[in-house]
């Protein structure tokens, strides 16, 4: 009979727990351009044969396999991304903490309580009866008398309760609960998508720093090969000083030239160790020798086919707007919360129990002892304190809000400026590498008519430095094409698989 009534009043509770008082969500509208922008920077691609980053993984989309295994063990060892797997976990444990308000806790408690009295009844409490007296010491959770009943003459009375029952679950009327729950859900997600974000992050920083200690490798050789030849025209100036053929201006000239290549060299040696320090910072790890480049591929280290003239809808796909459309949903459930303090909460206590005199009739028949307590409280006059609270969680919804939007805004620039220099580095590079060849041949012919007689000193050092400078910025130009291949896989939200 006790156990109809409790399932009964927990039906009623649960039936009643249907109110939400949260704004309906609606995902905002995106606040940028509906596609990615067009024009001269801008290089159409084939649709057809293009890749998709979010549906490209990071290991088909990085051809070199040395860089594969140090993106490999970054994803292993480095120690932003163990912090982000810490924060989900944290986040999936807090969640289910909230989760099991939703539920009623169920207890189970039992006591024994042993009294001798010198009169005829013993007295006190609210709780069963037996043999027609007055209960005893209340005993239970929320009920389940412990009592004896009026005794003649007095003497010791033993007495022993078990009860299961339940204290104070809050009925959910108002979805109060229900949306505190929602929003640790949606905080919860927002972890896992940080937790992306960082993967795609480091894979990017991982290949971006091993190309860069490429290109300076390289950047390295050019300076050793060029202090090699500023050398043996130097040496040759100093010659032809000392028989009186060349001024003391050119050897001067000449050795500024070979003093640049000696400094570049002293750079360079620096930056691949700092390149290096950085990479195994990344990896979280010291690399092994064989995995750090010698020098840049010949060929380009990643898939080329990345699309182009693109809806702004692809950047849905990007973690970190993920992470800030949970963060919105979150902040909408929290209203919920919020406007919901402002109605009453009802709770409800209730146990169902057995009492007796004696241990061997503990569960025998008629020993039985239950009740149900329903409480309701009404916030009356709070000073405020709940109308503060809703304001705050509207302020909170229209930060993030605001946040969600410029993670948009800030993913659209980012696609926007890969895509702008993915349009133009082809031909910047053709020029380059066309620069780079002219002055090379020029510096020949200048060092020919040099050594013929034809011309001056300084007809040939002009050529040289040009075709220095030329190697460099041919480098630097390779460099910036392979990253930029890295940059718009990560803008568009590659490397999660």
């Amino acid at each position: 009979m006790f156990s109809r009534k409790i399932a009964l009043t927990f039906a009623a509770g649960l039936t009643l727990a249907g109110c939400n008082l949260a704004p309906k969500y609606v995902r905002p509208e995106l606040p940028v351009a509906p596609s990615t922008p067009t024009g001269p920077a801008y290089a159409a691609t084939d649709a057809a044969g293009a890749i998709m980053p979010a549906d490209t993984a990071w290991e088909a989309f990085f051809t070199d396999d040395r860089l594969r295994r140090v993106i490999r063990t970054a994803l292993d060892n480095n120690r932003d991304v163990r912090i982000a797997v810490a924060n989900v976990a944290q986040a999936r444990a807090q969640y289910r903490v909230q989760r099991a308000d939703l539920f009623p806790t169920l207890g189970a408690t039992g006591s024994a309580t042993y009294q001798k009295s010198p009169f005829g009844a013993v007295g006190g409490g609210t709780g069963g009866t037996t043999g027609g007296g007055t209960g005893g010491t209340g005993g239970g959770t929320g009920g389940g008398g412990t009592g004896a009943g009026a005794v003649a003459g007095g003497g010791r009375f033993d007495i022993y309760s078990a009860n299961l029952g339940v204290s104070a679950w809050e009925i959910d009327l108002f979805g109060r609960v229900r949306n505190l729950t929602q929003a640790q859900q949606q905080a919860y997600f927002a972890a896992e998508e940080n937790r992306n974000a960082a993967q795609v992050s480091l894979i990017a920083e991982t290949a971006t720093a091993w190309l860069t200690m490429a290109a300076d490798q390289d950047r390295l050789k050019i300076a050793q090969d060029t202090e090699r030849a500023f050398g043996e025209t130097l040496k040759l100036t100093q010659d032809r000083f000392r028989i009186g053929i060349a001024s003391e201006l050119e050897v001067r000239q000449a050795r500024t030239t070979y003093d640049q290549a000696r400094s570049d060299i002293a750079d360079a040696t620096t930056l691949i160790a700092q390149d290096q320090n950085a990479l195994n910072l990344l990896a979280g790890t010291t690399l092994s020798a064989d995995l750090l480049p010698a020098r840049m591929p010949e060929k380009t280290p990643t898939l080329e086919n990345l699309p182009a003239n693109l809806s702004s809808e692809v950047l849905l796909r990007r973690p970190d707007v993920a992470a800030a459309e949970h963060q919105l949903i979150a902040a909408n459930a929290n209203i919920g919360a919020a406007r919901a303090a402002f109605f009453p909460n009802i709770s409800l206590t209730a146990s169902l129990g057995t009492l007796s005199l004696g241990l061997s009739n503990l569960f025998g028949k008629g020993s039985e002892s239950w009740s149900v307590a329903p409480s309701i409280t009404q916030p009356i006059f709070d000073f405020g304190r709940n109308k503060g609270n809703l304001d705050y969680a509207k302020a909170s919804r229209d930060a993030m809000l605001a946040t969600y939007e410029k993670s948009v805004q800030t993913g659209f620039r980012e696609v926007a400026d890969a895509l702008a220099r993915r349009g133009t580095i082809n031909g910047q590079l053709e020029a380059q590498t066309s620069l780079r060849d002219n002055a090379a041949g020029a510096f020949n012919l200048s060092q020919l008519r040099f050594r013929a007689g034809i011309d001056p000193f300084l007809n040939t050092l002009d050529p040289q430095r040009s075709l220095y400078t030329a190697q460099q910025s041919l480098l630097a130009t390779r460099l910036v094409r392979d990253t930029n291949a890295v940059e718009l896989y990560r803008a568009l939200g590659g490397g999660l698989r």
